[in-house]
């Protein structure tokens, strides 16, 4: 058995999609595209491009009960119109030319609109029919987030009405890439162990994972305006992602934006509000968005319980890379639909092997038999006389209290040691807790570094090596580096 490539991230645990569904629902933008494409009939005109006609404009505005005398509401409900159109929720004819009305009196002539064939699936479809109609709007809205303010368009605009990109220094997939990035950023600082979790991100620190270089010390001048910048434009796209239910943001403060030497001089300070300088954190729907987009340009990113219906093997090859707490999590999930004889025996079979991430399936394996009660016995018992099994099986049966268990034979002891070492070497690195660990297991033995080297098992001279660098007696760390030079003349 092979070992399966590392993750590119720790798993996410996602609401159901029943959850997501309802949490897509009442997302405001997509709430009022919905609103609209209801409200979309015969009557209802459009120009070239499928935007409403100013009048419609003016009605659907009202429809949403946003405020008419408040500038902004005519492009809130512009918005909530094309993601209505983006998502299929609305279908649109649209004029076959853009006539504004000739001098012999015609009317101007326009397109039309109706509830699309999709709109359908919001009240009668399953949770991840809404879902995928969410994805679209949510691409939708990505889309526009990338693209610069509207004034600098106009700025950059000829005569003729094409844009100058030169002069507006925007290339739209540049941005678009970097929008994504961000959002990964946020998504891998919200799933790691140890990040933000449930709770906000800094939107300087955001801006810093996407400017400033892992190597750096102390970020230059320079490096400190593109993270300013960085901010700027993140403060506006932020803005325009919130409606549609991705995350939750509070803005930098407007005090802070009327002059940039407002701006923080460093990175980040840990004696100021940070909050000031803007604070973002994606929502579930959030997760499960990002995520999606991550999986479909190839991104490895998984899910807690998607395991559930896979066999042992892959289970153990998957949480052998994942945090204690998340493979113990995706563990119970796995074992919630099984029958726990079966489970056992299965679970026992995927952790055999002498592949480098053996070890670690087997402490995996160890992990997951731990809250399995006596009915697990059988299976446990089974294994006793499994070279790679018996010490694992040993145990678990003295940690329940079994008892008429026969003793470990000395080779055994050795192989089982090399192999919990090794373990916990993939699983953590060189720990504080290694060296305990060391110490813990080798201070009953006598010989055992005499006896160590000889045990057929692939992982020795590494775990001697280790030992020779980690092990807290000095004594035993130099006997440690005899005993892996002999395992590697023995085995190179």
């Amino acid at each position: 058995m092979s070992a399966e490539p590392h993750p590119s991230l720790p798993p996410v645990r996602l609401h159901s999609d029943a959850e997501l569904a309802r949490d897509a629902l009442v997302a405001p933008l997509f709430a009022r595209a919905v609103r609209l494409a209801r409200w979309a009939g015969p009557d209802t005109r459009v120009d070239v491009g499928g935007e409403l006609v100013p009048q419609q404009l003016a009605e659907a505005v009202a429809l949403l009960g946003l405020d008419a005398d408040d500038e902004d509401s005519p492009g809130h409900a512009a918005q909530a119109w094309r993601v209505a159109v983006d998502t299929g929720l609305v279908d649109v004819t649209e004029p076959e030319e853009d006539v504004e009305g000739g001098g012999d009196g015609a009317e101007p002539e326009y397109g039309t609109a109706v509830p699309g064939e999709d709109l359908a699936l919001v009240s009668g479809g399953a949770p991840g029919d809404v879902l995928d109609l969410w994805l679209a709007a949510l691409d939708a809205v990505l889309a526009d987030a990338a693209v610069p303010d509207l004034d600098d368009l106009v700025d950059a605009m000829d005569a003729g009405g094409e844009i100058d990109f030169d002069r507006l220094d925007w290339n739209p997939q540049r941005e678009a890439d970097f929008l994504d990035g961000v959002l990964a950023n946020l998504y891998l600082l919200t799933v790691t162990e140890g990040g933000a979790g449930d709770g906000p991100v800094p939107l300087p620190v955001l801006a810093a994972s996407m400017i400033v270089p892992d190597d750096m010390g102390d970020p230059t001048d320079a490096v400190l305006e593109q993270v300013s910048d960085a901010m700027m434009r993140l403060d506006d796209q932020f803005r325009q992602l919130e409606p549609i239910g991705l995350v939750e943001f509070r803005p930098v403060d407007e005090e802070l934006m009327t002059e940039a030497d407002d701006l923080p001089d460093t990175v980040i300070e840990d004696d100021e509000d940070v909050s000031r300088y803007g604070m973002v954190r994606l929502t579930p729907l959030g997760l499960y968005g990002v995520r999606a987009r991550m999986l479909e340009a190839g991104v490895e990113a998984p899910a807690l319980g998607e395991l559930a219906g896979k066999g042992a093997d892959a289970l153990l090859d998957a949480v052998s890379f994942y945090s204690e707490d998340a493979a113990q999590a995706e563990i119970e999930q796995w074992l919630a639909g099984r029958e726990l004889p079966a489970a056992v025996a299965e679970l026992l079979a995927a952790a055999r092997g002498a592949d480098e991430a053996a070890p670690l399936r087997r402490l995996r394996c160890q992990q997951a038999l731990t809250p399995a009660g006596r009915e697990a016995e059988p299976a446990v018992r089974a294994v006793l006389d499994d070279p790679e099994l018996g010490g694992l099986a040993r145990v678990w049966l003295a940690e329940h209290g079994v008892g008429d268990v026969p003793a470990p034979d000395p080779e055994m002891v050795l192989w089982l040691t090399v192999d919990t070492i090794a373990a916990q070497l993939a699983a953590d690195g060189e720990t504080e807790e290694l060296p305990l660990l060391m110490r813990t297991l080798t201070e009953h033995h006598n010989e055992f570094f005499e006896q160590v080297w000889r045990v057929e098992h692939p992982a020795t001279a590494y775990v001697l090596e280790a030992m020779g660098r980690l092990h807290p007696d000095k004594k035993s760390s130099k006997e440690a580096r005899k005993a892996a030079f002999k395992a590697r003349s023995r085995r190179p």
